[in-house]
This record gives C-alpha cells, sequence and structure tokens, in this order.
C-alpha cells in the first residue's frame, strides 16, 4: 500500500510539474508575442523560466563576432546585457556551444568535467545545471543556462525536454523579432530613397532642358524648326502632348 501511495504521489507530482510546464509555455508565447524587440523577448524568457523553476540562475547567451559569447539577458540580474563572458569559466556552456547539444548535469559537484571548478560549485551552491542550445537550422546561435541552488529540487529528464521547447520558441521569437527590425530600418532608409530618386530626376530634366535650350537658341537652329512642315509640326505638339500626360500619371504613383 504504501509503494502504490508512493507511486501515486509521484504521478501526481509530475502531472503538476506537466502543468507548470504548460502555464510557464502560455506565458511565455503571450510575453513574446507582446513585443518584436529580441533584448526584451529574451529577458522575459528568461524571467519567466527563473520564476517556473524558482532558480538561482537562468541566463540567455548570444554568439557574438569572432566566437564570442556574449551574456544578453539574465533572471537573476535584468540590469547585466550584452556582457562578454570568458567559456573557460563555464565549462557546460563551452560543451554546448561546440557541440550545439543540450548538456544535462544532475549533480555539479560529483561530475568529473567539473573538477577544476569544484570549489567555485561549492562557494556558488550549485546542483543541477542545463544548458540547451539555441539553434537555427545548423548553427548554434545561443543557448539558455539554468542551475539550481543545493537545496532545491533537481532538473528532471522532464524539465530539460521543456527546457528545449522554450529554445525552439526563442529561435522562432528572435527570427521574427530579425524580420521585424530589418523591416523597421527599411521603412526608415525609404523617406530617404524616395528623395534621393526625386533629385536625381530634378537633375536630369534640368540637365535635358538647359542643353535643349542652348541647342535651340543657337544661331544654327534658331530658324531650323521653320523648315518642318505644318503636319510634322503638328505631330510633334501631339507627341508632347502625350508624353506630359504619360509623366503627369506616373507622378501619381
Amino acid at each position: 500500500m504504501t509503494e502504490q501511495t508512493a507511486r501515486l504521489e509521484t504521478q501526481v507530482a509530475e502531472l503538476t510539474r506537466e502543468r507548470d510546464h504548460l502555464r510557464a509555455i502560455v506565458d511565455i508565447l503571450q510575453e513574446i508575442s507582446s513585443s518584436l524587440h529580441f533584448v526584451d523577448i529574451l529577458q522575459s524568457i528568461s524571467r519567466k523560466m527563473g520564476e517556473a523553476f524558482g532558480l538561482d540562475r537562468c541566463s540567455i547567451f548570444l554568439a557574438g563576432e569572432h566566437s564570442e559569447v556574449r551574456l544578453v539577458a539574465s533572471y537573476e540580474d535584468p540590469g547585466i546585457r550584452n556582457l562578454v563572458v570568458d567559456l573557460d569559466r563555464y565549462p557546460e556552456l563551452k560543451r554546448a556551444f561546440e557541440s550545439g547539444e543540450t548538456v544535462f548535469v544532475p549533480d555539479a559537484l560529483n561530475d568529473a568535467a567539473f573538477a577544476s571548478v569544484r570549489d567555485q560549485l561549492i562557494e556558488r551552491n550549485v546542483r543541477s545545471i542545463v544548458v540547451v542550445p539555441i539553434r537555427w537550422r545548423t548553427d548554434t546561435i545561443g543557448a539558455i543556462f539554468l542551475r539550481t541552488e543545493r537545496d532545491a529540487t533537481p532538473f528532471s529528464d522532464l524539465d530539460v525536454r521543456f527546457c528545449q521547447m522554450v529554445a525552439d520558441l526563442t529561435v522562432k521569437a528572435l527570427r521574427n523579432a530579425h524580420r521585424f527590425e530589418a523591416l523597421m530600418r527599411n521603412a526608415s532608409a525609404q523617406p530617404a530613397r524616395q528623395r534621393q530618386s526625386e533629385l536625381q530626376r530634378v537633375a536630369l530634366v534640368a540637365f535635358m532642358r538647359r542643353l535643349l535650350d542652348r541647342f535651340a537658341t543657337s544661331e544654327d537652329h534658331m530658324w531650323s524648326e521653320t523648315l518642318l512642315p505644318k503636319a510634322s509640326d503638328e505631330e510633334l505638339e501631339r507627341l508632347v502632348s502625350v508624353a506630359m500626360q504619360v509623366i503627369d500619371e506616373e507622378a501619381k504613383g
């Protein structure tokens, strides 16, 4: 009976955890749908995940130029943004960026990979670590870093799958934000391009007018139009009128 009760309690705990995950997903979707600026999106995601797990740390990193990795959003300190980090101090983060695969460390203190930084982990009271890469096509463009303290509930496989789902949502949100910001840049540049095109047309018309004026007023050509038959003169007038109508219509857009 005790074993059955324990099994039921485990199932209830898992269902409760899944419910919390679904709530967090809904909250994240609502947050990222209300903004199209990538910094705000990443900060919202780190905050929601930190709250969902009760973490002591949740950070989002993005790859920069020349193999740099920058901390761009932080749950524990929202004021930290665009900070270059030393990957040698974070072997789990380095592994995620290099392999493009999720790094799950249930107990960091007893993991051989963290032997060189064990004293720092003890000082920071670290227990579980999850690093989920943010991938776009075949490239790792970032990572979500989560960490729990020693007295907190350790991450489970279910939690890891939830983090991977959030990473997928993150890359889609970043892609939409990138498209939006590119669109805004193009829109702000459009009036300048239109103004430049208008000035080019004015300069071209001014040049042609002056060239024709200079040509028509020269002594060799002042009397030349009188040599045209009346029918040709009338046809030229008609063509000029048609051309001006076409120009007027084009100017309306």
